[in-house]
């Protein structure tokens, strides 16, 4: 029965991950290279190489990160990459089918069509890293350097991507494309944050109220969310209190919301979003 459960959850993370796949192929295929614009990553390096040479992104994608993932297996262990190399090859085919089937700008304007492109693709990526998926390319550099020097990987993403987008220069000589391409790396960037950050933010609620205990049992049952009370001090009042403290997901604040006013309209509530929470019943340690 815990066979059959693994494998349905991993037959289920991959059938996620391939949408996010498909929908990064789509960001990538129709409208980053009809609009001639070098993004970051390996997708960038092939993206050049075709404007330079017309080999297809396809297979200069696939080659550049065979060599990625030779080098990762050989440094960082042989279990590092099976994901990536699902990652890698589905994409590759996903863009030679889009190519195959599309062949004319679906968005005419350039700069549009690297700020949609830039979207699209961040928003796929975003749903592959939810299921602990990578596309391969910079982030194994990253990882590699990362594990030999006290290197944060963003800033080596960063650093590389950087370089590649403003080596469009070369190929176009053309500033303003240059540009398109630090623009859609940015929007990438930022779609990728939105869907991880989104997918994980969670608020730390703090009531202060007279009726903590009826307050915090409603928490505890209908929401079935850990409580904390805390040893107060009314500082003007020199009253001792109770504080109410709880972290709930972000859809259940209206929830809370509802709880406190039925139970005591005059308490008081201080809630703030929180990045991360890591423990039973939110997102677990790596």
């Amino acid at each position: 029965m815990e066979m059959q459960k693994s494998i349905s959850k991993t037959l289920r993370s991959y059938a996620i991950m391939t949408v996010g796949l498909f929908i990064y192929s789509l960001g990538w295929a129709l409208f980053i290279l009809p609009a001639e614009v070098v993004s970051g990553g390996v997708a960038g390096m092939a993206s050049a190489i075709f404007y330079s040479t017309g080999f297809p992104v396809e297979y200069s994608y696939i080659g550049i990160n065979v060599l990625l993932l030779i080098l990762a297996v050989k440094i960082l262990g042989a279990g590092f990459g099976v994901k990536t190399i699902y990652s890698i090859f589905v994409i590759s085919l996903f863009v030679k089918v889009l190519r195959i089937f599309i062949t004319e700008p679906i968005v005419s304007e350039a700069f549009m069509g690297t700020v949609i492109g830039g979207a699209i693709s961040g928003l796929g990526i975003g749903i592959v890293f939810m299921q602990g998926g990578s596309t391969g390319g910079t982030d194994i550099i990253a990882m590699i350097i990362n594990k030999y020097r006290d290197v944060m990987p963003g800033r080596v993403i960063m650093i590389c991507d950087a370089l590649i987008v403003a080596s469009s220069f070369f190929i176009f000589h053309s500033i303003e494309k240059m540009m398109y391409g630090f623009v859609t790396m940015f929007t990438l960037t930022y779609c990728i944050d939105i869907v991880l950050v989104g997918q994980k933010r969670s608020v730390q609620i703090m009531i202060f109220s007279k009726h903590y205990a009826e307050i915090a049992d409603a928490i505890t049952t209908q929401l079935d969310r850990g409580v904390t009370i805390l040893e107060g001090q009314g500082w003007y009042s020199k009253e001792p209190m109770k504080v109410i403290v709880s972290i709930v997901s972000k859809n259940q604040v209206q929830t809370v919301h509802n709880i406190v006013k039925q139970i005591d309209s005059k308490a008081f509530i201080s809630q703030e979003a929180v990045m991360s929470v890591y423990g039973e019943g939110f997102e677990q340690m790596k």
